[in-house]
C-alpha cells in the first residue's frame, strides 16, 4: 500500500470548516491570530490550535512581528493534493475512454 504523508496531513487539516475557512481569510491577505478569532467567534487558543495543525501541514506560516502572531498561506500550499487529484483524474479518464471504446466495439 502507497502511503501519502504529506496529502494526508494536509487532507486531514483541511478536513476541519474552521481551519479551511482560516485559509480562505488568508487567501486575501495575512491576518495575526486576532484578526482571524474576530470573525470565527473563537478564543485566540482555539485559533492557535487550529493554525498549528494548518502550519504542521505546511499550509500556512507564521512569524512573530511585535507581540503579534502574523500568519500567511505557507510555502506548500496545495500542489500535492493537486498533483493527486490530477493523476487520479487522469486514470479515471484513461479508464472511461477504454470502457467507451468497449462499447463502441461491441455496437
Amino acid at each position: 500500500m502507497v502511503h501519502y504523508q504529506p496529502i494526508d496531513r494536509t487532507l486531514a487539516a483541511l478536513a476541519d470548516p474552521t481551519r479551511r475557512a482560516i485559509v480562505e481569510r488568508l487567501s486575501q491577505g495575512n491576518a495575526s491570530i486576532s484578526e482571524l478569532a474576530k470573525p470565527l467567534g473563537i478564543t485566540l487558543t482555539g485559533v492557535k490550535k487550529h493554525v498549528q495543525v494548518l502550519e504542521n501541514a505546511q499550509i500556512v506560516s507564521t512569524r512573530k512581528v511585535g507581540r503579534r502572531r502574523e500568519c500567511e498561506l505557507g510555502p506548500r500550499r496545495l500542489e500535492d493534493v493537486e498533483q493527486w487529484i490530477d493523476e487520479y483524474r487522469l486514470a479515471v479518464e484513461q479508464r472511461l475512454d477504454r470502457f467507451g471504446q468497449f462499447l463502441q466495439k461491441r455496437s
